[in-house]
């Protein structure tokens, strides 16, 4: 690994997500695949059934690598704190690639070993992020630790089910995909007005034409998801649960009203944020009607799962590449056509979840292979950023 990816934890952990998105998602692909076409695939090398392997590597290890890259590069920048030194982020990327590995040959480990390595990443990355949070600690950003510190809750609700401890593996698959939400409803929440109002002003829009944020709803825009990810890891009845998120989701869409989606059109890499999260608004409507009784929750989840975390995942991981490489910010016109790819994986693996009959094996191998491509040039397009150092400013020597 070349030295320059761990000088920076946006380089070498959105590197990570992106591989893993595609390597994850090919190999369920593969699995899918095989059994579409009438054979079997049994001689796995990890432990949990293949749809649940799938579940959880796409939430506690393509998103957590996406999570890692965000706080080590973005709360040095509110707090003034010290980046992390590459040995650091060397180990800590380490420790995540580590507990990839364990849970994929979990088959042949002891399941409580696998627990410890896959479990080492976010307390280690939490540590971090708290002694950086220390020096400018604000509750609006202190509350990122209980969000980690949930989705290290419900991955540790899933390796208790694995080694026979307890029946929480649902229970723990469910609350750290919320859990990741949470945190899509609370940094999506403040970043995506914030970047459109730049955006538009850059391009000289008036002033009554900015983004509207209204307190009320700002303040149950974060507390509502998080409300609903607690209650979901605490394992609440489907009645709580469901018409939480059905709140958290309606919310969300109030929210969104206000900022000016139509006028960012013009403008990829501020739209895929506007998109992320009404991917999220969506999800989460959809799926506290299915707990309600009304849909379908695998559908629902998968909105959440592709839509929300992976179209906000690639909006944010492309922008702050970008951004901190020194190059203005464009989405280059592949990122921009995986931005697209996104809602139509959406749409193809919630017809695939909906009408499950002969469609389920084309919508979900459809979607699948749509991630894939949007994740695939995610990777070639921004590579030469991640590999090469931070340009000059404009006019530096």
């Amino acid at each position: 690994m070349s030295p320059l990816l761990l000088r920076d934890g946006w380089r070498v952990f959105f590197v990570a997500a992106g591989l893993y998105a595609v390597f994850a998602m090919l190999v369920w692909l593969l699995y899918l695949g095989v059994h579409a076409a009438g054979g079997m695939m049994s001689d796995l090398p990890f432990a949990a059934a293949p749809h649940l392997w799938h579940g959880h590597e796409m939430i506690f290890g393509f998103a957590t690598a996406a999570l890692g890259g965000f706080f080590l590069t973005a709360v040095p920048n509110w707090t003034g704190a010290k980046s992390a030194p590459a040995r650091f982020i060397g180990i800590v990327a380490g420790l995540w690639l580590a507990g990839r590995i364990a849970v994929w040959f979990s088959g042949d480990l002891p399941l409580w070993l696998v627990a410890v390595v896959d479990l080492a990443f976010l307390p280690v990355l939490a540590a971090k992020v708290l002694t950086q949070l220390l020096k400018r600690p604000k509750p609006q950003n202190m509350m990122f630790l209980l969000l980690l510190s949930l989705v290290w809750t419900a991955n540790l609700l899933v390796h208790l089910d694995w080694m026979g401890i307890a029946s929480t593996e649902y229970q723990g698959l469910r609350a750290g995909l919320l859990g990741v939400c949470a945190m899509i409803a609370v940094l999506g929440g403040r970043v995506t007005p914030a970047f459109t109002r730049n955006a538009l002003l850059r391009a000289g829009v008036d002033e009554s034409a900015l983004p509207v944020s209204r307190r009320p709803a700002e303040m149950a825009g974060i507390a509502l998801p998080i409300l609903t990810a607690l209650a979901a890891l605490a394992g609440l009845s489907a009645g709580i649960t469901g018409t939480l998120a059905l709140a958290a989701g309606s919310v969300a869409a109030v929210r969104l009203a206000g900022w000016r989606t139509a006028r960012t059109l013009g403008d990829p890499i501020v739209w895929a944020l506007h998109l992320g999260y009404a991917m999220l608004a969506l999800g989460l409507i959809a799926w506290g009607l299915a707990e309600l009784g009304y849909g379908f929750e695998v559908a629902a989840l998968h909105i959440l799962g592709i839509g929300a975390v992976g179209g906000m995942t690639l909006a944010v991981m492309s922008r702050a590449s970008i951004g901190h490489s020194g190059r203005p910010l464009v989405a280059p016109g592949p990122v921009a056509l995986g931005y697209a790819m996104i809602p139509a994986a959406v749409a193809l693996r919630w017809a695939a979840s909906t009408w499950p009959g002969g469609f389920y094996y084309i919508g979900t191998l459809g979607a699948g292979l749509l991630w894939c491509l949007a994740f695939t040039l995610y990777l070639i397009a921004l590579w030469p950023i991640w590999t090469t150092p931070r340009r000059p400013a404009e006019g530096a020597t």
